[in-house]
């Protein structure tokens, strides 16, 4: 599949990550989406496109990226959508609370945009 048909929603609150994220991904050839808030991400969820993939802060203002991963799967058509977390929160509790609310991935900032992208290609092939 080529990464020009490929959309990607990442919902972040950082500025200078949600840039990073974009050029990084754009520069690869995906289409990016960004909400800055959970709650843009939340309308995003229920009103956009769905995505191939979404990237996901776990600490966002209004609505935290754990209740945006719940929504996420309870919508049948973005259900198989795989949701990589991006978050500060490095304990044992938060990585497997995560999982099993349904993440395929998680990676904790700071990250290596590399590490990162790999972990994209791999969800994406």
């Amino acid at each position: 599949m080529s990464t020009q048909s490929i959309d990607v929603f990442i919902a972040e609150d950082d500025d200078h990550i949600s840039q990073l994220l974009s050029m990084l991904l754009r520069r690869e050839g995906y289409k990016v989406k960004v909400a800055h808030n959970g709650k843009h991400a939340q309308q995003f969820v229920r009103e956009g496109r769905t995505p191939k993939l979404v990237l996901l802060d776990v600490m966002m203002p209004y609505i935290d990226g754990y209740q945006i991963l719940e929504l996420i799967r309870e919508k049948p058509e973005w259900n198989d959508v795989p949701v990589i977390m991006l978050t500060a929160k490095s304990q044992e509790k938060d990585v497997v609370g995560a999982l099993e609310k349904g993440a395929n991935d998680y990676v904790v900032k700071p990250f290596q945009p590399g590490v990162l992208l790999s972990r994209v290609k791999k969800l994406m092939q």
